[in-house]
């Protein structure tokens, strides 16, 4: 049943260890919402395997989290490439025992008049952000049925739900995105499993911040004005923080989560709506 998510205890793993014994594998994990994920999934006592092209950006994530005492290892990855994939799941399964949580983070964006949209660019764009989440779940959602519990939480976007002019690529992978949750979560009703979705406006991480620069690029305007006219039409007045949205991640997990079964949780500070 797809809807609006609101759950009740979601702060349950403040101040806990509520889920200790638990793996998670975060893919995009080295910056922006992957890292604020995976610090916020080690401060629920979980163990975590963050996963990237980038074997030096994980590698900091990991070596940062892992001086807390954390169980935090960087495993090198390409979700676009189901060879790299097969390879990162097993080696988190060798390294966690268990992959019990999947955060399908990882994703790539763009923006371009209809008109000018290349295919090779539109390949690359649901290459990544929707056959990506493909991949890596068709890998490591066998385990989690074996053990009869799981959860899978993909981060897609407002623009899911919606379009918005110059982004056909960008949008309509997320809408595939959204897609699969939910008929993935029809599959895995009464498994023990659940697959659910965030969406996110605007978050203040590197991607945005190299979105702003082409939008600057192209239409000759300052960066930090296109930024404050970008920070302007959000319902709260600014971006959304990393954190803010790693929160929203922590809420599809606990226990009393259970019920939640193809559900969006929209991460835009403000109204409800995805408009």
């Amino acid at each position: 049943m797809t809807g609006d998510a609101t759950v009740d205890g979601a702060g349950q793993g403040r101040g806990g260890d509520w889920l200790a014994g638990r793996g998670a594998v975060v893919t995009g994990g080295g910056r922006g919402i992957g890292s604020a994920v995976a610090d916020a999934l080690v401060g629920a006592g979980a163990g975590v395997v963050v996963a990237a092209r980038s074997t030096e950006e994980i590698e900091m994530v990991a070596e940062r989290l892992g001086a807390t005492g954390a169980r935090v290892h960087a495993v090198p990855c390409d979700v676009s490439d189901e060879v790299s994939v097969a390879k990162m799941a097993d080696r988190a399964r060798e390294l966690l025992g268990a992959v019990d949580i999947l955060v399908n983070n990882a994703g790539i964006s763009g923006s371009a008049p209809f008109l000018r949209v290349r295919v090779g660019d539109w390949e690359a764009m649901h290459r990544v952000n929707a056959t990506g989440p493909l991949l890596v779940t068709q890998a490591l959602l066998p385990g989690m049925l074996e053990r009869g519990w799981g959860r899978i939480v993909n981060v897609a976007s407002v623009v899911g739900l919606k379009g918005a002019r110059y982004i056909s690529s960008y949008a309509s992978s997320k809408h595939a995105l959204l897609g699969m949750t939910r008929c993935l979560a029809d599959e895995l009703a009464g498994t023990g499993v659940t697959v659910n979705s965030v969406c996110p406006g605007y978050v203040d991480t590197p991607m945005t911040t190299r979105n702003i620069l082409r939008i600057a690029e192209a239409t000759g305007r300052d960066a930090a004005a296109v930024r404050r006219g970008l920070e302007e039409m959000q319902p709260g007045g600014r971006f959304v923080s990393p954190g803010e949205v790693a929160q929203a991640v922590l809420s599809f997990l606990p226990e009393a989560a259970a019920s939640l079964q193809g559900s969006e949780l929209v991460v835009r500070g403000g109204s409800t709506g995805p408009g």
